[in-house]
């Protein structure tokens, strides 16, 4: 896959080409392919040199179509504060947080953890966003969706249950993505200047933020890990797949779909481009299961169908009051 797939709208105002529910189901099968890459660079990368690597390639290959489209970047300090905070809970705490959670749960189940966002996003809009109301709808369905992740964890069980801290790292990567998108919608949605403006300037301070982050990881893992770099290869396997695993999630996984991203908020809304979370864990259950041979207990897959049917619950429009006529 290939950016050319998309012709990107300009400062000049130039409208895409692709529809954008087009782009929103391509969104779909690139992030929730994205736990199949996370769970193959495990093999030779720590978590750290995941996330680091898939935002320094997402960064690179934004920065090569950004200078081809001729836009711009902001120029403010604030704008660049706001989006020091963004792309903290955008790209390197939920990246970090779903590889390191993988380490111990399988992606089809890290993909289902995923599916928690418009929960975590509702309840964070309540905090950020002054206008924002909690009905008794969107109040029950978040109540609805907690007990789905109470479902799939199965803390009444002994064994044969998931691994309770891997899982809750996966639920506080996608509570990051919440944070991420409601604090973009409170404080930069009047600063994005169109095109791949916004995504390229969220990736390039994420990059800045990953480089003294992986230093210092290395540091405290000298006696272990000769190089930042350092791979960790299993006898009688190559490291090859997985970089280029880790390459693609992030040229393709982060670049790319953060492309779409804002392609898709900027013709549909915020509201409706969240709702891509109901289709990743669908693509994320079925790569692991068909590719990867891993499987979901009965409880994992009744608790992904709760979170699933709450969060579509979430999503649905406010429900208009009706006016009596005089």
């Amino acid at each position: 896959m290939t950016a050319a797939v998309v012709t990107p709208t300009t400062s000049t105002g130039t409208t895409t080409r692709v529809p954008w529910q087009a782009k929103f189901l391509l969104l779909a099968g690139i992030w929730g392919s994205s736990f199949l890459l996370m769970k193959v660079g495990l093999r030779s990368l720590a978590p750290i040199q995941i996330s680091s690597l898939r935002i320094l390639a997402g960064t690179a290959i934004l920065l090569v179509l950004f200078s081809t489209t001729g836009g711009r970047l902001p120029r403010d300090l604030r704008t660049w504060a706001h989006l020091t905070v963004s792309s903290l809970f955008l790209t390197v705490l939920p990246f970090t947080l779903f590889a390191l959670g993988e380490e111990r749960v399988s992606s089809a189940l890290a993909g289902i953890g995923n599916a928690t966002t418009p929960i975590a996003t509702v309840l964070f809009a309540l905090l950020i966003l002054p206008s924002d109301r909690l009905s008794s709808r969107k109040l029950a369905a978040i109540l609805v969706g907690f007990l789905g992740v109470v479902v799939i964890m199965q803390p009444w069980a002994s064994a044969g249950r998931p691994d309770l801290l891997g899982f809750g790292i996966t639920v506080l990567a996608a509570a990051c993505y919440g944070v991420g998108w409601t604090y973009n919608r409170r404080f930069l949605a009047q600063a994005d200047l169109g095109g791949l403006s916004m995504p390229t300037a969220l990736l390039c301070v994420g990059s800045s933020m990953m480089v003294p982050v992986v230093l210092v990881w290395w540091l405290l893992n000298r006696a272990t890990v000769a190089a930042p770099w350092s791979l960790h290869t299993p006898p009688h396997h190559s490291a090859a797949l997985p970089v280029v695993a880790v390459l693609a999630l992030g040229m393709v996984g982060t670049g790319v779909a953060y492309m779409l991203q804002f392609d898709v908020v900027r013709a549909a809304g915020a509201t409706v481009s969240t709702t891509v979370t109901y289709l990743i864990p669908v693509v994320s259950v079925v790569l692991g299961v068909t590719l990867l041979g891993e499987r979901l207990a009965w409880p994992q897959v009744l608790g992904a169908a709760i979170v699933l049917g709450s969060a579509v619950v979430i999503g649905l429009p406010a429900r208009r009051r009706r006016v009596r006529g005089h």
